[in-house]
């Protein structure tokens, strides 16, 4: 019990630095006077004071926390925020159930950008920036934030950043010390998202559109503050950017900061998984605009390139922004970009999904299964690059496919049980493990997730939850094994 209190006691910590984010939508509502400062600043209280009282409480247990103490607190840290993060929304919306206003602030924080919200034009600046600030939070992930500021607070941060962070960044300490490593992630993460607020700035927004998209551009979370989506603009300009930073965030942060700290480019040339990755999505982007072309869903080559790259771009990195209701397409096009939305994205990027590093090993697995058929007593070692990666790595993969594989197959079939039609229950449960979105059908980029029942919109939650935690980091603690001695 004393070592579940001293996970216990560090929440209490998170959720108090959490009630600290909301100081600026609050500062939003003061200065635009739209009548929501009282709401903020009622959430902040709440939050805040509900994170010191764990703290108090439990700080004769605070000690430096174990491995499976760092898996316990990612959990409870993603499972208990957005019952804070949901606060704004269900004082300023209430007709809004629980259950959606908890998939909403979840939706924010795993970075996955479905909403059950319309009439988005409306609303008032500082909820959609509550909305967008949430996504930003969450992409990086809200565990490697505070992360940086555990020397503060007297707690070593090196178990959650390794239960947090996903693929070879668990293995690999960027700089000799993990909050270094955190706090470096995070000053790229910042500059980044400066550089496109002031790109979308010139590109023609204004600033508070500009500050928004920003936000859910480098979290690959496509919130927006219009109910058209980027279509609201119409603007190739705008497009392009989102475009450039969409992709550039599908990449490994791990290698933004390598690059960064080098100043040199040869990190990304390194990177594995780079350049399976711009290709992919490049060569998507081309296919599709051909396809569409020659359907004759767009007469001009061009404005199939258009809307092709800016779709494919969006659905693949997982972040579900559109500009044209893709849904109406032949089906081939938007199964296509779903298909990609599962594994394009870098590992230690925003992006959802199993990653294209894993991918790749299969892929080599494959071919080296292939090698053995033919050639029993050759020796075929799997590489990426100039790396021997190892059976134990292989077989752990392999597991990785198996348990996502299933998870999908087992939430569409929950779906399904609560009564939706099959084609919606596949894509909402592929668009909620891949943390992309929007789906198809009742839940296309066009709609929203407003029509499914209380049911259904838990069984989603939980399901962006187990993409966002990439399975292993949720489902190991209702293991017998994890709670024994």
């Amino acid at each position: 019990m004393s070592h579940f209190l001293s996970v216990v006691n560090l929440l209490g910590k998170i959720i108090t630095v959490f009630a600290l984010t909301m100081l600026i939508p609050y500062g939003v509502a003061v200065w635009f006077d739209d009548g929501l400062s009282t709401i903020f600043s009622n959430s902040i209280l709440i939050t805040f004071i509900s994170g010191i009282v764990i703290s108090l409480i439990t700080l004769p247990y605070k000690r430096e926390l174990q491995i499976r103490d760092g898996f316990l607190l990612v959990v409870l840290v993603w499972l208990l925020l957005p019952c804070f993060g949901m606060l704004p929304l269900l004082s300023y919306f209430p007709e809004l159930s629980i259950a959606k206003a908890y998939y909403e602030a979840t939706s924010g924080l795993t970075a996955t950008g479905g909403t059950v919200l319309t009439g988005l034009d409306a609303l008032p600046y500082s909820i959609n920036l509550w909305r967008g600030e949430m996504v930003w939070l969450g992409g990086m992930g809200l565990i490697v934030l505070a992360v940086a500021i555990l020397p503060m607070l007297g707690v070593g941060g090196r178990q959650l950043f390794k239960a947090e962070i996903p693929g070879p960044m668990k293995e690999a300490k960027l700089t000799p010390r993990i909050a270094e490593t955190a706090k470096g992630l995070w000053l790229v993460y910042l500059v980044l998202t400066i550089a496109c607020l002031i790109a979308y700035r010139l590109a023609g927004m204004n600033w508070f559109d500009a500050i928004m998209h920003a936000f859910t551009t480098l979290g690959l979370g496509g919130f927006s503050s219009h109910d058209a989506s980027y279509g609201y603009w119409d603007s190739p300009v705008i497009e392009m950017v989102a475009m450039v930073f969409m992709l550039i965030s599908g990449i490994n942060y791990a290698t933004h900061f390598l690059v960064w700290r080098a100043k040199s480019f040869s990190s990304y040339q390194n990177d594995p998984e780079i350049r399976p990755y711009i290709y992919l999505v490049l060569s998507s982007c081309i296919l599709l605009a051909v396809y569409l072309w020659l359907m004759g869903v767009y007469d001009d080559p061009l404005n199939a390139l258009r809307y092709a790259a800016f779709n494919t771009i969006s659905v693949a990195t997982t972040t579900g922004f559109s500009n044209t209701d893709y849904s109406l397409w032949p089906i081939f096009a938007p199964l296509w970009m779903l298909f990609l939305s599962g594994f394009c994205t870098s590992s230690g990027s925003t992006g959802g999904g199993i990653k294209m590093i894993r991918v790749r090993i299969l892929y080599r697995q494959f071919f080296r299964e292939m090698i053995t058929i033919m050639h029993p007593q050759a020796i075929s070692p799997v590489k990426l690059g100039r790396n021997v990666i190892s059976n134990q790595i292989i077989f752990a993969v392999l597991v990785f496919l198996f348990v996502y594989l299933s998870s999908i197959i087992l939430i569409t079939l929950l779906l399904t049980l609560g009564g939706l039609d099959e084609m919606t229950a596949v894509s909402a449960a592929i668009a909620s493990v891949n943390n992309l979105g929007p789906g198809l059908n009742q839940i296309g980029p066009a709609t929203t997730y407003a029509s499914l029942s209380d049911f259904q919109i838990w069984i989603c939650s939980f399901a962006m939850l187990l993409g966002r935690l990439e399975f292993y980091t949720l489902l190991i603690v209702f293991t017998k094994a994890f709670w024994q001695k």
